[in-house]
């Protein structure tokens, strides 16, 4: 899909996905009780933002798994759901390579690696603002058949 990424964007087609993420990031409880941002969002990626809180430490002193985990899981959700049609998980996986803590800016990336008409593959890397990897998600999404913009009335 390397060739598709170098692709120009649709304003229209930018426009939606934006749309889209305002409304996840407004209406997903996860985003919105550990504070992440939507920083920036094409279809089929985006970039979410995130402080890391004292309330998100572990035992240790370090960013609890499961609050990583949870950033990365909601770049995927966005950007799998961005193109307008609503993509669930099928499965996702993640490695901690480094940990981050208390104040530490985590910045979650996400890509589209492939996406057919049923499912689409992701890679979201998780970094501090040092540019140090904390965390490597991927995930594959199943593409339902029902568009976002249905979920979206309030």
């Amino acid at each position: 899909m390397s060739d598709e990424k170098q692709m120009i964007i649709p304003k229209e087609a930018e426009e939606k996905a934006w749309e889209i993420a305002r409304w996840m990031n407004k209406k997903d409880q996860i985003a919105v009780n550990f504070g992440m941002k939507v920083l920036n969002v094409k279809p089929g990626s985006c970039v979410v933002e995130m402080k890391v809180t004292e309330k998100m430490l572990n035992a240790v002193g370090i960013t609890h798994g499961a609050v990583t985990y949870a950033l990365a899981d909601f770049a995927f959700a966005v950007a799998s759901n961005s193109h307008g049609q609503v993509a669930v998980a099928l499965n996702a996986q993640i490695h901690y390579p480094a940990p981050s803590k208390a104040g530490d800016i985590l910045r979650a990336t996400a890509t589209e690696e492939t996406k057919s008409r049923r499912t689409a593959i992701y890679r979201i890397e998780v970094k501090r603002a040092d540019g140090t990897l904390v965390g490597l998600f991927t995930g594959t999404v199943f593409r339902r058949d029902d568009r976002v913009e249905q979920w979206m009335k309030d």
